[in-house]
């Protein structure tokens, strides 16, 4: 599909997308439905009613991109969520896009570094010591 970084965030959109919307109509269901900047280089991924159809709004550098895909069989299964939106990896979004229902899928446990800031900062002050005279 396209190289992603980890840096990248990927956002589901909840409600079903009228496909026939293309850069400036995606767009503004960013802005409006979603509540975040199009031009954040994100990913904003959006489904129909159906489920067998899907476009992908991000931005490129210079300008907007729309990535589309239609199902010939079988449909997009939406993970569970009470919000607008979900928040996906990139990972996820290769799942999802692969066929594979997020919601069974198990991930195994992987180490994730805490969120709280080291409390002994002075362990990495800069010091003294070597600097020379």
């Amino acid at each position: 599909m396209f190289g992603l970084s980890a840096a990248v965030r990927v956002y589901l959109a909840k409600e079903p997308a009228d496909m026939r919307k293309s850069f400036d109509g995606l767009a503004a269901l960013v802005a409006g439905a979603l509540a975040l900047d199009p031009l954040s280089g994100h990913l904003f991924v959006f489904l129909n009613k159906r489920r067998d159809r899907i476009k992908i709004l991000y931005w490129d550098r210079d300008g907007l991109a729309v990535w589309a895909k239609r199902l010939e069989r079988g449909t997009y299964r939406l993970p569970d969520a009470a919000a607008g939106r979900v928040e996906m990896t990139t990972a996820e979004l290769a799942a999802l896009l692969a066929g594979i229902d997020l919601d069974t899928a198990r991930r195994r446990h992987r180490y994730t570094r805490p969120a709280t800031p080291v409390q002994n900062s002075e362990k990495f002050a800069p010091t003294n010591e070597h600097t020379s005279a």
